[in-house]
């Protein structure tokens, strides 16, 4: 499963892609409202960082404000992917920038239903939403799992893209069910960083190593010797 980032936030996509586990990023209009400077500025920045697909949502409430502002938005970047809410006017979008070559996001999927429909309409990525469903006292286990069966036992390259993650075990659930993609916060992503047994071992060995001063001696020679110039 690969992981994005969803965000607005620039400086979160730096710190974040450093780590090397990035593979796109999501954004949409509340998240890039948190944020300073031109939003236009902000995507091409994102889609550099990640060097994969990115999401950019068009708010337009009408099939052909969607498509206008989708074609819009894909002139910004090439990694830029139109990101469009489920809707019928979002579903008639979604067929015509898809026949045009336009890759597509359909968010705010919460049903195996909404998911075949936006299959049938072309979308590379069928966003459905965990928490928002747990909220509501949904289990969204039981969804992603039913919207994954159901795609693929259908004609279709549309990926299962997990998003409204709330907590690593989303991630993990999303994983498990088969999900081609997990969109997640930063908040979310350090805290699949962590363990204590990590956090203890490192410190016996730094505590360990520390005890024999001369091994410190040895390492940095060793790498002042690979490092120096030809």
């Amino acid at each position: 499963m690969r992981l994005f980032i969803d965000t607005g936030s620039v400086a979160e996509v730096e710190e974040i892609a450093r780590w090397g586990v990035l593979a796109g990023a999501t954004t949409n209009p509340s998240l890039l409202a948190k944020e300073d400077g031109d939003p236009a500025d902000i995507i091409r920045r994102i889609c550099e960082l990640v060097d994969g697909p990115v999401s950019a949502e068009v708010v337009a409430k009408d099939a052909k404000g969607m498509v206008a502002e989708g074609r819009a938005l894909r002139t910004l970047h090439e990694h830029v992917c139109v990101k469009v809410p489920f809707s019928a006017e979002g579903l008639a979008a979604t067929r015509e920038l898809t026949d045009d070559g336009h890759p597509v996001n359909m968010t705010l999927v919460f049903s195996p239903n909404q998911a075949l429909l936006t299959a049938e309409a072309g979308a590379t990525y069928v966003s459905c939403f965990m928490g928002r469903l747990d909220d509501i006292s949904v289990d969204s286990t039981q969804v992603v799992s039913e919207i994954v069966d159901v795609l693929r036992q259908s004609d279709t390259e549309t990926e299962v893209l997990a998003a409204s993650i709330r907590h690593p075990l989303h991630v993990v659930t999303a994983a498990a069910l088969g999900c081609e993609v997990a969109t997640l916060p930063g908040k979310v992503l350090k805290q699949m960083l962590e363990h204590p047994l990590t956090t203890s071992g490192i410190a016996q060995f730094e505590k360990d190593w520390e005890s024999r001063p001369e091994f410190g001696e040895w390492l940095a020679g060793l790498v002042a010797t690979t490092n120096a110039p030809a």
